[in-house]
């Protein structure tokens, strides 16, 4: 016999504690579509549900803008994992997700639950982790603190993922002070899969059998989806409860007994456990279905026996899968399950009275509407443009330096362009031996897909454009992600995004959050690629003078290389090739590393891309590279062509000679044109006898290219009227690109 739901609250002062992460809106509405007011354990399970982290109430509005169709779409946003065609019968997942205030407190297990929630996200679909990506951002690399929190992430990340075997195979590090107190840590995962065993995060079928797999259900990651949506305070690091315990040896079980029971068809329904724990996954499947779930927490496996219900209900314990089944499927479930040694319990079933229903043995401790519980009611916010835009855009130009070549010399060495080499050594980055282009060769990494292609993927942001213009800056961050993808001789299929801001409540933020929006859409709608995904991450600022980090739009971008098409790497290959730039340089020089760290000027103007000729560039250079007249390339980014040009030297260990006078240009300072961060640019090495075909193709297309160089046996070197204005040795250009992150780590161990 099942006792009436307990309508009233247990403890008024949790109850009240509860409550006070919602507003009062949310509060009235709660209590008119209940038409009671719902009690201690309702409150709690509104309160994860209807947190910024899980709803998206501020933001769901503006994601509609993204484009998200496009004929390799099968899965788009709305679920754990977007899913992309790649042919042949198999599909590719990608989804991405940060753990930011998590790590602000605990960096290494904050930045290994990261890991662990976005692996589960795309195992949810059925489809097996195959990459990691990890792009970062910390305080500058001089505090102390900030190298702590680095190196603990690093470390959180890495040991993670090396346990389960999913490769890191790309990323990005950024220092900047508007992350000193907020660092951000994001992971991107990629996964692969039959078209035919995709599984969907819904409750389609009365009657299935809802088991719980995996870790045991404990406190901590209690109120973790409320501890995410809320600003850091000076407090914030006595909430250690709401970071996740990670444990990757259970995951890899986990890995393998539910990719068994996929190939098996036994699983209907599947969801992973992350923020807002039993709530958000039980009340998110049943509402996309429209059909309702009824669980027993009595049948829950708990670490801690005293747990109560509420806890059970939002606690965030790690390597939690939940999986429905026919009733009939019960036996080979258990039978893998035990096998792999994995955990797991029968809590309940799929109804079809659209109920979200908790019980505890024969009482009801919590009912209300799947829907009602999964849908929060949106936030409206308005929006003011910053007024600190205008002085920024009118910042004076500085003085040029006396000597340019110590000023490339310091750019090479800067935390934010040197070598990343330190952080990706200590990931296996080539487990699960489909790794063929490894981070640090190319603009973007490759894998190996089991049909005749290839996969392409990249990562980044720039915080420091988006700041000084939010809008530009945003788009010249999915323009780089692009050109990274095309540079590797790949062609763009989808993205997902991870926008990443302070208080949404405040105005100036929320402005800046619409022009990143706004950017994204119109650059994908420009090319013709979909957003398939991704995240969004608010309350990213200091409690104590309610500054807010940068504007941090993140892009992830997959693309697809034909079966023919040549490895192309960043290294140059061999002496007496010729050097050929494609795209114009301009004064574009706002937000550049080199403003930032030569000048320490933060303002300017920010690279503008022609939305109408972008996409012809892309599939111009892809023809071209396609043609296996091109030995290296490399698109120019942070620090500008100087930068380029040396990277490439460095790790061809290749000398150069580039005459700046035959760049194609409209700048009007010698530093702006070494260093401008104009986007759309590339750097290609061809044979002498390649060179002419190669920029004939493009100036027909009226794509401004020009041969400046050629590959030497000697050091670094740029012309100007035929003098040399630049001469680096190539091992004094090696040291300064490769000790600057070294060092810095060995002052802190």
């Amino acid at each position: 016999m099942t006792r009436s739901v307990v309508l009233e609250p247990q403890s008024l002062t949790l109850v009240e504690a509860q409550k006070s992460n919602l507003t009062d809106e949310e509060i009235r509405y709660a209590v008119k579509k209940l038409q009671r007011e719902p009690n201690e354990v309702e409150w709690a399970m509104l309160e994860a549900q209807w947190s910024e982290h899980c709803s998206y109430k501020s933001s769901k509005p503006l994601l509609k803008q993204l484009p998200s169709k496009g004929p390799r779409v099968l899965v788009g946003p709305g679920f754990d994992a977007g899913v992309i065609d790649i042919g042949d019968g198999w599909v590719v997942t990608l989804h991405i997700e940060s753990h930011n205030h998590p790590s602000a407190i605990d960096p290494y297990g904050g930045a290994a639950t990261g890991v662990g929630g976005v692996v589960r996200d795309i195992l949810s679909l059925g489809t097996r982790p195959i990459a990691l990506l990890d792009p970062l951002r910390f305080g500058p690399i001089e505090s102390l603190h900030t190298r702590w929190l680095f190196d603990n992430v690093v470390r959180g990340i890495a040991d993670y993922g090396n346990c389960i075997g999913v490769p890191t195979v790309g990323g990005e590090v950024e220092f900047d002070p508007s992350f000193k107190r907020n660092c951000l840590v994001d992971v991107a995962c990629v996964g692969l899969g039959r078209k035919d065993q995709l599984i969907l995060g819904e409750a389609r079928y009365p009657g299935d059998l809802v088991y719980l797999v995996g870790g045991r259900t404990g406190r901590d990651g209690i109120r973790g989806a409320s501890f995410a949506s809320k600003t850091l305070t000076d407090k914030s690091d006595t909430e250690r409860s709401a970071v996740q315990v990670p444990d990757p040896f259970t995951k890899k079980l986990i890995i393998e007994a539910i990719l068994e029971a996929v190939e098996a068809n036994i699983v209907r329904g599947m969801k992973d456990l992350g923020g807002g724990g039993l709530t958000c996954g039980l009340s998110e499947m049943a509402a996309k279905a429209g059909t309702g779930i009824e669980i027993d927490l009595d049948k829950v496996l708990t670490r801690e026996p005293d747990m109560q219900p509420a806890e059970i209900m939002i606690s965030e314990s790690q390597e939690r899968m939940v999986t429905l089944i026919r009733e009939k499927d019960e036996r080979r479930l258990v039978s893998i399950l035990e096998k792999w040694e994995v955990g797991y319990a029968k809590i309940g079933h799929v109804t079809n009275d659209g109920l979200l229903t908790i019980r505890r043995g024969d009482e009801v401790v919590a009912k209300a509407p799947a829907k009602f519980v999964a849908e929060a009611p949106l936030s409206p916010r308005s929006s003011k443009r910053p007024l600190y835009l205008d002085a920024l855009a009118e910042a004076p130009e500085p003085a040029i330096p006396k000597d340019l070549g110590q000023s490339l010399i310091d750019l090479i060495s800067s935390p934010n362009i040197a070598s990343k080499e330190w952080i990706y050594r200590q990931y296996d980055h080539e487990v699960g031996i489909r790794t063929i282009v490894k981070p640090g060769e190319a603009d973007s990494a490759l894998l190996r897909l089991p049909n005749t292609r290839s996969l392409a993927l990249t990562i980044g942001g720039n915080s420091k454009q988006c700041y000084v213009d939010p809008y530009w800056g945003t788009v010249g961050v999915v323009s780089e992600a692009f050109c990274n993808l095309v540079a590797g001789g790949a062609e763009p299929v989808a993205v997902v995004d991870h926008l990443q801001f302070g208080d949404p409540g405040n105005p100036e933020v929320y402005w800046t959050f619409r022009e990143a929006i706004r950017a994204i859409s119109d650059y994908l709608k420009a090319v013709g690629v979909p957003c398939v995904g991704g995240k969004v991450s608010f309350y990213n600022e200091d409690s104590a003078n309610r500054k807010a980090i940068k504007p941090s739009p993140v892009i992830a971008a997959v693309g697809l290389v034909e079966s023919k098409t040549p490895k192309i790497l960043q290294a140059l290959r061999e002496e007496g090739d010729d050097l050929i730039i494609v795209g114009n340089t301009s004064d574009e020089i706002g937000g550049s590393e080199y403003y930032e760290h030569i000048h320490k000027l933060t303002g300017g103007q920010v690279s503008r891309v022609n939305l109408k000729k972008e996409k012809i560039l892309l599939r111009s250079l892809l023809r071209i590279l396609r043609s296996y007249r091109v030995e290296s390339a490399h698109d120019i980014s942070k620090g500008g062509l100087a930068v380029a040009f040396a990277e490439m030297s460095i790790q061809g260990r290749k000398g150069i000679t580039v005459d700046l006078d035959k760049a194609p240009n409209k700048t009007s300072r010698m530093d702006n044109l070494l260093f401008s961060e104009s986007r759309s640019r590339f750097v290609l090495e061809t044979r002498p006898r390649n060179a002419a075909g190669i920029v004939r193709s493009f100036k027909r297309l009226g794509i401004p290219a020009a041969k400046i160089g050629t590959v030497t046996d000697n050091g670094i070197e740029f012309l100007s009227n035929g003098q040399p204005i630049i001469t680096i040795p190539l091992a004094e250009a090696s040291r300064a690109w490769s000790e600057t992150i070294p060092r810095a780590m060995e002052a802190t161990l």
